[in-house]
Formats: C-alpha cells, sequence, structure tokens
C-alpha cells in the first residue's frame, strides 16, 4: 500500500512501466509503448502540448476529440539536429502524461534520440572519414554489407574508417537506413566569390526592406557562423513567411556562385525578380535554365523538369552537367519536398556543395524524408504556421470544409465505378457548382482563387463565372499577364489547376475555394492554404474552403489532408449541406456564423 501511496501523490513518476495506475488524470497525454500519443483536444492545455509534441513527433490523424502522435526514428532525429534534447522530450511527455511513460519508450528515445552525432564525417587532410567513439558501432558500421563498397581502411586506433573518394552521399544515405544518421562535419569547398549585398544593409539606398526576425534566425541557422555543421540544412516555414527572402539572406552569408533549383519557370522568374529587387545583383549576374532559355551566370535558377529531362529512359540526363558547369558555392532547393527522385543521385555526388533546403511541409508523397535528411542536410528551422499568425506575419486563415451529397445519376455511376474512377466522380461533383456560386456572393469583395485537379471540371467552372483558367497548358505570357491582373485587383475570381500549388506568388488572394485535389495529399493542402495566407494589411484574415462530397472516398482522402492543417493549428469547421428534390441548397449555418464571426 505504501508504493500505491507514492504513486498516487507524487508530482511525477519516471519509468515505472506500470500503465493501470493513473499518474495524473487530469493531465490531457496518454503515452503508449507503440510510440504513438493521444492528445485530447478540450483539454485546456491543448495548443500548449500539441506545440511540444510537434517538435519531436509526427501527427498520424486528427479526429474531433482525440489526435494521435507518432514518434519516429526519423522525428526523433530530426529533433536532436534542431538542438532538442533527449531530456526536454522526456519532460514533456512526462509534465503531460496521464500515465507513467512506458520503459521501452524511454529507451527508444535515449537511444534514437542520441544517434545523430554519435557518428561523425570529418576530413582528414584530403580524405573524409567517419568516426566514432562507440567501438561497437564502428565494428557494426565497417561490418554492414551495404557499406563494403564505400569503406576504405579503417584507422589505427579503430574509432574511425576512411571513406573512398567520392562516396560522402552513398555513405550517408545507406547509414540513415542502417539506422544511423550521420553528422556531417567535413565542411564544404568554397565556390567562386560574388560580392553582394541585401538592400537593407545599403546605407543610402531608398530600396530597402527589413528582415523579419524569423528570418534573420534561419538565415543564421543555417549558416552556423560558417563552421562545419553550417551550410546544409531544410528550413521550414509557412507560405508567405518568405522562404524566397531567407534565401537570399543565405546567399548574402555566404557571397558565393549559388544554383537555384525550383518547380516552374514561373518560379523561376519571381526567384530572379526578388534578387533583383531586394539585392544588389544586377541583370546580367542572374542567369536563367529553363525550356527556352539556357543561361549560366553566378546566380543561376533552374527548374526540376529541365534537370530531369532525357530523350527517353535509356538514355542519361543531359542537363544534370548543369551541376559542373560552374563553380558553385550553394545550391539552393526551393520547395525541396518536390525533389525528384533523379536528382536525388545528382546531390548525392554533391555532398562538398553547401546545401539549402526551402519548403512549407517535410511531407513527401513517396516516404523519401529520410533521403532528404541524409543528402540535403537535417531539418534545422521548423517555424509554426499559428506562431507567424499571432505575430501578423501571414494572414489568420479560416478553414471550412463543405461536405456535398452526389446526384442520383452521379451516385449510380460512383457505385460501379473503381476506386480511381470513383475518386474522379466524387471530385467533379456537379453539385458542387451551386456551392461555389453561393460562397462567391458571400465574398463579393474579395479576391478569390479556385482551384482544381480535373481540367474539364475547372474549364465549366470557367464558363458558368466568365473567369479564366489557368493550366499547365497556358502560355507564359498569357499566365503573367493573369497573375498581374489578379494581383492589381483588375481580375476578382482566377480559376488555376495544381500548376498554382507551387512557388507561386499571389499576395492578393483572400479566399481559396478548393474543389478537387490530389488523393490524400498532405502537402497538397499546405501549398493550397499558403496561396491566401500572406499579410492583407488591416484586414489580415482568409478563408479556405473545401469542398467534399459527402461519403464517398474522395471525403476519406480529405481527412489526411485536413492532418496538414491540424498540424499547424487551424480549427477546421465541417458543415454538411443536403438538397431538396427541387436541387436547392438548405440553409447553410456554419458558414454565415463564421462570416460574422470574422469580420
Amino acid at each position: 500500500m505504501q508504493r500505491l501511496t507514492l504513486l498516487l501523490s507524487g508530482p511525477r513518476l519516471k519509468g515505472s512501466g506500470d500503465p493501470l495506475i493513473a499518474l495524473r488524470p487530469d493531465n490531457p497525454l496518454i503515452v503508449q509503448s507503440d510510440r504513438t500519443l493521444l492528445l485530447e483536444v478540450a483539454h485546456p492545455a491543448f495548443e500548449q502540448v500539441r506545440d511540444e509534441l510537434a517538435r519531436f513527433a509526427e501527427l498520424v490523424k486528427s479526429p474531433e476529440h482525440i489526435h494521435t502522435y507518432r514518434i519516429t526514428p526519423l522525428s526523433l532525429w530530426n529533433a536532436s539536429a534542431s538542438g532538442v534534447t533527449c531530456d526536454e522530450m522526456l519532460d514533456a511527455l512526462e509534465r503531460w502524461t496521464k500515465y507513467p511513460v512506458p520503459q521501452n519508450l524511454i529507451q527508444e528515445i535515449k537511444d534514437h534520440g542520441t544517434r545523430y552525432g554519435r557518428l561523425k564525417l570529418v576530413r582528414r587532410g584530403e580524405r573524409l572519414a567517419l568516426e566514432t567513439e562507440d567501438r561497437g558501432l564502428f565494428w557494426e558500421v565497417s561490418n554492414q554489407k551495404s557499406m563494403q563498397e564505400l569503406l576504405a581502411e579503417p584507422y589505427a586506433d579503430q574509432r574511425g574508417i576512411y571513406l573512398l573518394d567520392g562516396m560522402r552521399g552513398e555513405a550517408k544515405l545507406q547509414l540513415i537506413r542502417l539506422g544511423h544518421p550521420v553528422q556531417d562535419m567535413a565542411g564544404y569547398k568554397d565556390g567562386d566569390p560574388l560580392p553582394f549585398q541585401l538592400r537593407e544593409s545599403l546605407a543610402q539606398s531608398g530600396q530597402r526592406f527589413g528582415l523579419r526576425s524569423y528570418q534573420k534566425a534561419a538565415a543564421d541557422v543555417f549558416h552556423a557562423g560558417g563552421g562545419p555543421e553550417g551550410g546544409a540544412g531544410v528550413l521550414v516555414l509557412p507560405c508567405g513567411a518568405g522562404k524566397t527572402v531567407i534565401g537570399m539572406a543565405c546567399m548574402a552569408k555566404l557571397q558565393t556562385h549559388t544554383l537555384v533549383l525550383t518547380t516552374n519557370v514561373t518560379a523561376v522568374k519571381q526567384w530572379k525578380q526578388e534578387l533583383l529587387d531586394k539585392t544588389t545583383l544586377t541583370e546580367d549576374q542572374i542567369g536563367l535554365y529553363t525550356g527556352d532559355t539556357k543561361e549560366i551566370k553566378p546566380v543561376t535558377i533552374a527548374t526540376y523538369q529541365i534537370l530531369t529531362y532525357r530523350k527517353s529512359k535509356e538514355t542519361p540526363f543531359e542537363h544534370f552537367k548543369l551541376f559542373e558547369a560552374a563553380n558553385w558555392g550553394l545550391v539552393i532547393h526551393d520547395e525541396v519536398h518536390m525533389l525528384p527522385a533523379p536528382v536525388f543521385r545528382a546531390v548525392a555526388e554533391l555532398q562538398a556543395k553547401r546545401r539549402l533546403g526551402l519548403t512549407a511541409t517535410l511531407v513527401r508523397e513517396d516516404g523519401k524524408e529520410e533521403d532528404v535528411f541524409s543528402l540535403i542536410g537535417p531539418k534545422r528551422v521548423d517555424v509554426p504556421w499559428k506562431t507567424l499568425e499571432k505575430e501578423g506575419f501571414i494572414a489568420t486563415a479560416h478553414c471550412l470544409e463543405i461536405r456535398v451529397p452526389l446526384p442520383t445519376d452521379e451516385r449510380m455511376a460512383y457505385a460501379v465505378g473503381n476506386n480511381r474512377a470513383r475518386f474522379r466522380i466524387a471530385s467533379e461533383n456537379s453539385l458542387k457548382l451551386l456551392v461555389v456560386d453561393e460562397l462567391l456572393k458571400g465574398h463579393p469583395d474579395d479576391s478569390v482563387l479556385i482551384i482544381g485537379q480535373y481540367l474539364e471540371q475547372l474549364r465549366i467552372l470557367g464558363q458558368r463565372l466568365k473567369a479564366p483558367v489557368l493550366t499547365g497548358q497556358t502560355p507564359e505570357k498569357e499566365r503573367e499577364r493573369l497573375f498581374a491582373e489578379f494581383r492589381s485587383g483588375a481580375l476578382k475570381v482566377l480559376i488555376v489547376s495544381k500548376v498554382a500549388n507551387f512557388a507561386i506568388d499571389l499576395p492578393d488572394a483572400s479566399v481559396a475555394i478548393q474543389v478537387s485535389g490530389t488523393f490524400g495529399s498532405r502537402q497538397e493542402e499546405a501549398q493550397r492554404l499558403g496561396r491566401i495566407l500572406r499579410p492583407k494589411g488591416n484586414r489580415n484574415v482568409s478563408y479556405f474552403y473545401s469542398l467534399i462530397s459527402r461519403d464517398t472516398n474522395e471525403q476519406e482522402f480529405a481527412r489526411n489532408r485536413q492532418l496538414f492543417l491540424t498540424e499547424q493549428g487551424y480549427r477546421y469547421l465541417i458543415e454538411s449541406r443536403h438538397f431538396e428534390e427541387s436541387g436547392l441548397l438548405n440553409e447553410p449555418q456554419v458558414w454565415p456564423q463564421l462570416l460574422e464571426e470574422t469580420r
């Protein structure tokens, strides 16, 4: 009985391993031995606990009342690389858990949470080597079959082993797959010098801009004072937070020839425009490398598409020569979560060059987050979206999912289709058109983006609303004209395909209506929400509407996309719509209340 009394009355219990004895029943968190964490949404401390967990755990699902997180080796390695210690992780779990933290999870956190940095890649003279103080780890690594063709002779004291020439990237990739992330301390080769300044630093300039505090801090973390730990890593920030500006700040710290890789030609031109506007770089120092233009200059901006172009599957990627076309000191991977698989191969050979990854979310649909960690670098900065919203750096977004039934005839076609056909039928639900009409009437003065996956659906919307439709086939000049009109306010409604998911600057968009999307893509949801998050002046408010066919597989996929919004702390409202036999909508309840509360 004495033991039971101590357990119930003590302020904290570390590692008892007894799940039947309540530690703090009023706490919001249940920590389970399978690495899952269950967090009560209604608890007063929910937001604080959510933010603490986000540093070292991944959100798995987020229904109304209980959110589920999972601790993974990669989430622990990223946390360690960004400076979160095992003690801090365990302290967060122990402060908020209802029951004792299971012993096996404590051991896993201590094990995986300390693995980053146990194995270091260093330079010894002209050669690279793996070093460790752990003799057992040395023997484990040196005897792995996947490492045999990458390693040369060991040190005499058995605390390190040399790499064969050119195997820096491949060794890091193989080791992370073995569960041993490498801390790369080997440093980088300096590229050709490129003196320039950010305009904020020019004393006499009338064109100054100011780096925000978090932008400066992100660039400082990446640079790390020029030491061996700096110069490679991923910065995760919301769309609208100025990732391009942070990239330029990193360039300004290094003062070197830079290769920028991004998602499309529009993004290429936007990078050039931003560089000319916010730095002292001149037109003749910035080159574009696309399907139409092949310029190589001190700063060269290229698309991933041109790099992965080849005439057939049997022929080489002919534009990979761009990586060696100049003595680059920095390679920037914009939207790094979109990095094509073939480019990973090239990056594996670029480990002597500094590498910066920029993204709003590290979620990859192909599951290659570990490759990003090992080849681009660990996550160095992850700024919560809601933090920047509270400080006014991005707009306050209100998210509403509107569930619409399928009409009877479309329901019949849905019933006999395969999964892919069903998803398309649900996505192109004709009753969504009525909801779009209704939403536009509620936002007569706002700039509205209507975003969809299927071109026929967008074409019908364009005809119905007499609004232009922008797709991948839209000529570049026409695309730029439409964007310019939308930015100026001359065009209030713009319909866009998934071409606008990435790296498109639409600062005046305050409403996004998503009529269809990719199968459960969290990264797509992040990018689409990002289209409306740029600051809006005095009334810094945006609206994100997602139209979903009720009781279909589209609704199931939507749950996965919602995970991103919930991870970032957004309240996700749901409105279910019904139709009378006449086809008229029932009166909405949630939407009018949302507009009233936010205006």
